[in-house]
């Protein structure tokens, strides 16, 4: 069964997807610039695979079968990140398309932004009531 018409069709189109998509088609070659900040872009691969045949009985000869099949696929390639490295920091930068892609790229931002005020409310507590705990009332 392995040298049916149908296997090679499905190899070699398999074969084409897997030349065309790569790791190095997600995370893209590191681009330096002058500055020495490093630049990597992450892209997002979509990619569809179909394939179909048939046998049909010959009407000339009675011992062969006819085979006919045809095979396809596509792929979408698209930017969706940059990674940014310059001096220790790294920073991930989103190319958002539609508003739920940048509702969820804000969200590290706005995470980091509540803890930020939630040390500032706690460290503003602690120097309120430390005087009041130093204090003393002579009059009790």
């Amino acid at each position: 069964m392995s040298d049916h018409p149908i296997h090679g069709l499905m190899d070699t189109t398999l074969e084409k997807i897997k030349s065309m998509v790569d790791v190095n088609t997600v995370i893209g070659d590191p681009i330096v610039t002058p500055d020495g900040t490093t630049i990597i872009p992450v892209s997002k691969i979509v990619y569809g695979f179909a394939s179909g045949g048939s046998e049909f009985a010959s009407k000339h000869q009675t011992n062969s079968n006819l085979f006919g099949g045809g095979g396809g696929a596509g792929v979408t390639i698209n930017p969706v990140a940059f990674i940014a490295i310059s001096h220790g920091d790294v920073k991930l930068l989103n190319i958002a398309t539609d508003t739920n892609e940048k509702a969820i790229a804000l969200v590290p931002e706005l995470f980091d932004k509540i803890v930020s005020l939630i040390k500032k409310d706690k460290s503003k507590e602690k120097q309120e009531t430390k005087p009041e705990e130093g204090l003393s009332d002579p009059t009790v």
